[in-house]
């Protein structure tokens, strides 16, 4: 199940000191993962779109804004 590369939504800010939640969709369904950003230092808030970067098994992933 490859997942950088993929596109999702926030569900939980992600910030600095947070741990986000983003769902991404999955095998004809969607998951909820633990998000932290790539740059420690951005925001990103709910409803946006972003774009997996990093994935460590089993839930978590490293996200980026996918608007740039």
């Amino acid at each position: 199940m490859p997942l950088i590369g993929r596109e999702g939504r926030v569900t939980g800010k992600i910030g600095p000191g947070l741990v986000g939640e983003v769902m991404i969709p999955i095998r004809g369904g969607v998951e909820a993962f633990y998000a932290h950003p790539v740059d420690p230092r951005d925001e990103i808030p709910v409803g946006t779109i972003i774009v997996v970067v990093e994935y460590h098994p089993p839930r978590t992933v490293y996200v980026a804004n996918a608007l740039g």
